[in-house]
């Protein structure tokens, strides 16, 4: 027993020596800078906007919900292919020691599907939700391999602070890529242009401002992980998938790691569902144009930031589960104000509630997941939570495009089912203790 603790403690030592320095803390978060800006522009703000009043809505005798439910078709079939390929990429990616080659073609994919958008005018539905299908399975993949990385740069105790700078910084980046993005716009308008002309260039600026920000985490992000000697009798992908069998078996161990996963799953179903189809909610019920869109948008973000930066501080000192039922309370405070909204600016002040909760709510839920795993499958157990992540981006945004298209196109009906995850996702995390689920790493991190 006490050989094994000094055997614990000489290895937290000299482990102490192998986290990364503040350049490359520097380089894992601004990958968080990089991507955001797709979201935000892509899935969040002006395409989804874009496809379902242009693209979609060209078409003679389309029903505004059938445009909605396409949309959150594509999104969804997008996280499906994730939600299967996400742990076995996990896997192989700890078992070749490879998570920086993946997240390099992940986000080489994601950025040249981005600036293909560029090219989907009026009536492109197939094209457009392909590329839009192709782009968010590379978006979602780089998500993961960057999340994998947390345990290897910083001590379990500044998981959630890291998590809350990264989260932080992703906000900045999407604001900068929708500034410009406005700036381009209000440039192509008076020029004579319209706005719905002026959206196919912002894919451009978009995937552009993702490839030179993304370029320093490839420059100085180091792969700390060892690979598992090769096994000559089977392939690198049954070495994934068994490795991927053994992570659930693994991970059965770690009840509150999968009790909180299910929790994940269902309030994260109301998060997605926000993320992609909130400004489409703002156009179509509160009848924003683009620009006022852009900017709620990016107010929006300025509060997410706020509220990352704040959780990441409040979960470190409070702990993570007292600082997530926090963001959730207020999450359900701002999706019922969105049900009562009548007027424009009812829809700034639920914009800014909904950033303070967006920004606490995704860095808690990464920085946990982290805490319930074990260094060693770290890749694995952060596959578990994109599979998750994805499983809530399919569920969420889909109840909401079914129940509009049933309703034909009543949005406020749609809402009422995000609303539904986040009650339910707040009464399902009382059942989540967070000193049990870091015990069982302790416990059972070193046999595993």
């Amino acid at each position: 027993m006490n050989s094994h603790h000094n055997k614990h403690s000489t290895d937290s030592n000299s482990n102490a020596s192998v986290y990364a320095g503040r350049m490359e803390l520097l380089a894992w978060a601004l990958f968080d800078f990089a991507n955001s800006g797709y979201t935000t522009v892509v899935q969040t703000t002006l395409f989804n906007t874009y496809f379902v009043a242009v693209v979609a809505g060209s078409i003679q005798g389309i029903t505004p919900g059938l445009a909605t439910l396409l949309w959150s078709l594509s999104i969804g079939a997008a996280n499906f292919a994730v939600m299967l390929g996400a742990p076995i990429i996990g896997a192989i990616a700890d078992y070749r020691a490879c998570k920086k080659q993946f997240l390099l073609i992940s986000t080489v994919g994601c950025v040249l599907s981005t600036a293909l958008l560029a090219l989907i005018g009026p009536g492109d539905i197939v094209p457009g939700i392909l590329l839009v299908t192709f782009s968010a399975i590379m978006f979602a993949g780089g998500e993961n391999l960057i999340a994998a990385f947390l345990p290897e740069i910083v001590p379990e105790q500044k998981m959630g602070r890291m998590s809350g700078y990264g989260w932080s910084l992703g906000y900045f980046g999407g604001l900068l890529t929708l500034a410009i993005c406005l700036a381009y716009i209000n440039w192509t308008t008076q020029q004579g242009g319209t706005e719905s002309q002026a959206i196919p260039a912002t894919m451009l600026i978009t995937a552009v401002i993702f490839a030179l920000a993304a370029t320093p985490t490839f420059l100085c992000l180091r792969e700390r992980a060892k690979p598992t000697p090769p096994d000559q009798r089977r392939s690198i992908l049954q070495a994934g998938f068994s490795h991927t069998r053994a992570t659930f078996k693994k991970a059965a161990r770690f009840r509150d790691l999968f009790r909180f996963l299910i929790t994940l799953a269902v309030y994260q179903s109301g998060v997605n569902t926000v993320i992609v189809l909130a400004a489409i909610y703002a156009q179509e019920v509160m009848g924003f144009d683009t620009r006022q869109l852009i900017i709620l948008i990016m107010v929006v973000n300025v509060t997410a930031a706020v509220g990352a930066f704040i959780c990441g501080h409040l979960q470190d000192r409070l702990g993570s589960v007292p600082a997530l039922a926090i963001t959730l309370v207020v999450w359900i405070i701002a999706v019922t104000a969105a049900l009562f909204a009548r007027e424009p600016a009812h829809m700034w002040l639920v914009g800014n509630i909904i950033g303070l909760a967006m920004g606490a709510s995704q860095s808690v839920g990464r920085a946990l997941v982290s805490k319930f795993s074990p260094t060693e499958q770290a890749g694995e157990f952060l596959g578990l939570w994109g599979l998750v992540n994805r499983l809530s981006a399919i569920v969420g945004p889909l109840s909401y495009g079914l129940i509009n298209y049933w309703s034909k196109g009543d949005h406020r009906l749609s809402l009422l089912s995000t609303l539904a995850f986040f009650i339910i996702g707040l009464l399902m995390l009382l059942k989540v203790d967070e000193r049990r689920g870091k015990a069982a790493v302790m416990e059972n991190g070193r046999d595993v």
